[in-house]
């Protein structure tokens, strides 16, 4: 199996472009999904982000307040490096897990991995896809899709690598600054690169 790598920035795409891959016949791990699995009430890294956090970053029934967190962490880049440590080395233990499992199939595996560049995981896959968007379209998707304030999704954004220097490094890059039908084509011809010879997207 090939395993690809996939990033992009808050507000890009990525997870639309990883949609498309897998409706093409691609296997897709989600570091999102992941991340979420790892902080799920009873496991160790809750209790840790409690203690190093406050309770105030529960909500009433126990499970993470994803919100609150994300106020404190965008605001605060010693904390946003707090809670990497805690999270990332079980999110990434979880994501070698899922690889292994699939090592002896064919076809095309995806890693959608937001943090790829900034947690040194490009070495860890053949090639390394880019969703790139340009920064005003960034900027729009993400107030509007987090209903966030113009600062505040600023702050998140310069929290990442910024997509220009990420589309510098990549191996392929998706300009996904258009409309859907143009995204879905660059998909479609990235997949057939790297798909088996004979495979034919769904």
């Amino acid at each position: 199996m090939r395993v690809l790598g996939l990033t992009g920035g808050i507000g890009s795409g990525k997870s639309l472009v990883a949609g498309m891959f897998r409706k093409l016949g691609a296997e897709v791990i989600d570091a999102d999904r992941l991340a979420r699995d790892v902080v799920e009430p009873g496991q160790p890294a809750l209790n840790e982000i409690v203690m190093a956090f406050g309770r105030d970053v529960l909500l009433p029934d126990g499970s993470l307040n994803r919100a609150s967190l994300a106020a404190i962490i965008f605001a605060d880049a010693a904390a946003r490096q707090r809670l990497n440590a805690i999270t990332h080395p079980r999110i990434r233990a979880r994501m070698e897990t899922e690889v292994a499992a699939r090592n002896q199939r064919s076809g095309i595996l995806i890693l959608d991995i937001p943090l790829l560049y900034e947690n040194g995981l490009a070495g860890s896959v053949e090639k390394v896809i880019v969703v790139w968007v340009d920064p005003r379209t960034q900027l729009q998707r993400l107030t509007e899709r987090d209903r966030l304030s113009v600062d505040e999704a600023r702050r998140r954004i310069a929290a990442q690598m910024p997509l220009d220097d990420k589309r510098a490094r990549a191996d392929e890059v998706i300009d996904n600054s258009g409309d859907r039908e143009r995204t879905r084509r660059q998909v479609q011809a990235i997949y057939q690169r790297y798909a088996p010879p004979g495979a034919m997207p769904r």
